[in-house]
């Protein structure tokens, strides 16, 4: 059990970012237990060819059986921007003596073969595997994932807004809840301390690739829990949603599929990948549904997320 102590109850003291270093690490648990991650079946299959030239021996070194991944790989984000190379340069330069301690957690019955010898080399090999992995199988499609992170974060902005924070925390997994100022995590291992908020405040951060809250092994990294996104299903495969013929027939088929899919906030880019069209095609139809009333915005760092206005939604139930 982790506990973070939130100081005051301060809204301040949490806040939401996004890592692409964690997505990238905690990604690599679907190489070593794939049917562990039905929903990422189709991205492992769409990227075999590209793993094969990497350093497979070194990435599959940075998890174990349990499925745990060193803490210095999990860094917490600063910002819903957190830019990757930003995040493996403060990897280059974390203490040796940090990096031992971390390997030597994951792996306690022995360090593998590809993470042995003088740490500093062994440092600049994980970087490098981490980079080109990112380049190979990460970067085509990450502004998808990037929205499918941002549209989560947005959504649990309107839940803190209209229910509190608790409610809020006890949405993001079933193992995590908000007692008075406590915010609790209930891990599968036996990991257990507590510690406060206090001038560090707590970083929620979605990711893609964990099915359950998680935390810092160690009480010594800043305060963070990372749980599963929502919009995990949609997120590889093109989608031909249900409309309602009334609703064809009103605003055509086009925007009837853009209005259903508008029930949750989600980009033009993302709306673009999951319909297989153009993001032209998508943002000509969303200006013209916003400009009747049928969907509002909100600014999510430099994306726009669109969702169903008041009265998108009385369209869109009314038509179903």
């Amino acid at each position: 059990m982790i506990e973070y102590e939130l100081v005051g109850m301060d809204l301040g003291e949490v806040r939401f970012a996004v890592s692409p270093l964690n997505e990238l690490t905690l990604s690599l648990r679907t190489f070593r237990d794939p049917g562990r991650y039905p929903l990422h079946l189709p991205w492992l299959r769409a990227t075999e060819s590209a793993r094969a030239a990497l350093d497979t021996e070194l990435l599959l070194a940075l998890t174990d059986t349990r499925l745990w991944t060193p803490d210095f790989l999990n860094p917490r984000p600063s910002t819903p921007l957190t830019r990757l190379e930003d995040e493996l340069a403060a990897v280059a330069e974390v203490p040796r003596p940090v990096v031992r301690e971390d390997l030597a957690e994951v792996h306690p019955e022995g360090v593998p073969a590809a993470l042995r010898g003088r740490t500093d080399r062994v440092v600049r090999r994980i970087v490098r595997a981490l980079t080109d992995y990112w380049e190979a199988c990460f970067a085509p499609w990450w502004p998808r994932m990037r929205a499918v992170l941002q549209a989560d974060i947005v959504h649990r902005g309107h839940v803190i807004a209209r229910d509190g924070l608790a409610a809020m925390f006890g949405g993001l997994s079933p193992r995590v809840t908000l007692t008075g100022n406590v915010v609790r995590i209930r891990l599968a291992s036996d990991t257990t301390y507590r510690r406060t908020t206090a001038d560090a405040g707590l970083t929620l951060v979605p990711t893609l690739f964990s099915r359950n809250a998680s935390t810092p092994i160690s009480p010594d990294e800043p305060p963070m829990v990372m749980y599963g996104a929502r919009g995990i299903g949609a997120l590889w495969e093109a989608e031909s949603p249900v409309t309602g013929g009334a609703l064809v027939g009103l605003i055509g088929r086009a925007r009837a599929r853009l209005l259903t899919l508008l029930g949750e906030p989600a980009s033009s880019t993302e709306l673009a990948i999951r319909l297989g069209v153009t993001p032209t095609a998508v943002n000509q139809h969303l200006r013209a549904m916003k400009a009747a009333g049928l969907l509002t915005t909100a600014r999510h760092g430099r994306s726009v997320l669109y969702l169903r206005s008041d009265l998108g939604d009385r369209l869109a139930v009314a038509a179903a």
